[in-house]
């Protein structure tokens, strides 16, 4: 991209002038509310946030050293499966109070719903409340992941509802949020094991089967159901959509039952499964993940020709917004030239144009309704003034990236 030299200084000011009368997308007058606010309520992260710790207190309370073990090596294991996530989540980074919210989902609600409808199950296919405590591989294999996966995968139908499915733009965002309610119920779920160890031994046997054989494990499962959440997003039938939602969910189901039945079939079974079956399924889903990372660059790169000729960015701010090196070095250059509150605001415009590209790109798939065409209008003011905020530090930035 060679837009950076082709950039001069007095037309920079230019771009920031006004929302282009003639846009070709048709306009629609504006809901009284804000449309492209999403995010998740304080009271709701702090609800969920007091579950998990009400869970995790007790699990104290029964046995301290194991959870104070179980604690510190889960969450290290379960921190690195975060970091990947947020590496795939660059192009278009999630709100982080809903990334938060999906993650205090899978370690409060899914938690509490998995306990006590396999309680249910179990107690049910026994006869009795001991039999409960007794796994079989009915339970383990069948039951529990029948249960699991449905709690998790109410957040990602959660997230399909109201305003929430404006974020659900590509298969990435599918997966973060799959990612993100898997870790947090696979965090709890560890501490939960490693306590219960009737020595540090063998909390530390456990620890190693579930931390470094398997920490995406959870993650993978749900993935299936965030395939299945995607794919029925791009269905305009309702039973199309509904069966898109049950074979990610029967998916995720089938490799959740392989994985704990072979488990309780001895130490060769599970390896067999480990290697012949998660592995394998696991590669696919890295290899799924970035290509779709390396498809949302193809969307955001396919806008930038139609805001450049409404004047909505510059060719050299188009270059930049299309390449993650460029807009690290146009963040950190604002950085140094004007502090922390110039680098948000070249940070908050490059987010504010990757937006309205989104935006458009829903539209232009023929998914555009009456909200999705306000917020397109909305999102495009945002554009302007974003850049307004921004311009004094993007225009010496022009001299400073190298074009590409």
């Amino acid at each position: 991209m060679t837009g950076c030299a082709a950039a001069k200084p007095g037309h920079l000011h230019s771009y920031s002038a006004d929302v282009p009368a003639s846009v070709p997308y048709a306009p629609v007058p504006p809901f009284a509310a804000p449309v492209r606010k999403v995010g998740a309520p304080l009271a709701a992260i702090v609800g969920l946030g007091t579950i998990a710790a009400l869970l995790l207190t007790l699990i104290t309370a029964v046995n301290p050293a194991g959870t104070v073990l179980g604690f510190a090596l889960s969450t290290a294991a379960m921190a690195g499966v975060v970091l990947c996530y947020l590496w795939l989540d660059r192009w278009e980074p999630e709100p982080p109070r809903l990334l938060m919210l999906a993650f205090l989902w899978g370690a409060s609600v899914a938690v509490v719903l998995s306990v006590a409808f396999e309680h249910l199950l179990s107690v049910s296919l026994t006869g009795t409340a001991e039999g409960a405590h007794k796994p079989s591989l009915v339970t383990a294999a069948v039951g529990a992941p029948l249960v699991e996966e449905a709690a998790k995968g109410l957040f990602l139908l959660l997230m399909m509802t109201g305003r929430r499915r404006i974020e659900l733009n590509t298969l990435t965002d599918c997966l973060v949020y799959a990612g993100f309610t898997a870790v947090g119920f696979a965090w709890l779920e560890n501490i939960f094991y490693i306590a219960g160890g009737e020595s540090i031994t063998h909390s530390l046997t456990i620890a190693g089967l579930r931390l470094a054989i398997g920490p995406f494990a959870h993650p993978l499962f749900t993935t299936m159901f965030g395939i299945g959440v995607y794919c029925a997003m791009q269905q305009r039938g309702a039973l199309a959509r509904t069966a898109c939602l049950l074979a990610g969910y029967v998916a995720a189901v089938v490799m959740h039952g392989l994985w704990n039945g072979s488990a309780l079939l001895g130490a060769r079974a599970y390896l067999g499964v480990y290697v012949l079956w998660m592995m394998p399924i696991f590669a696919l889903g890295i290899t799924l993940a970035v290509l779709s990372r390396r498809r949302e660059r193809r969307i955001i790169a396919g806008k930038m020709p139609g805001m450049i000729a409404e004047r909505l960015v510059t060719p050299a701010e188009a270059a930049w917004v299309t390449s993650l090196s460029q807009r690290r070095a146009a963040v950190r250059i604002a950085r140094r030239q004007g502090g922390r509150r110039a680098a948000s605001a070249v940070k908050s415009f490059f987010t504010q144009v990757v937006s309205l590209a989104y935006v458009r790109d829903r539209i232009d798939r023929g998914f555009g309704d009456q909200r999705v065409f306000a917020l397109q209008n909305e999102e495009a003011y945002g554009v302007v003034a974003a850049r307004a905020a921004a311009a004094p530090v993007l225009d010496q930035l022009v001299y400073r990236i190298p074009a590409r």
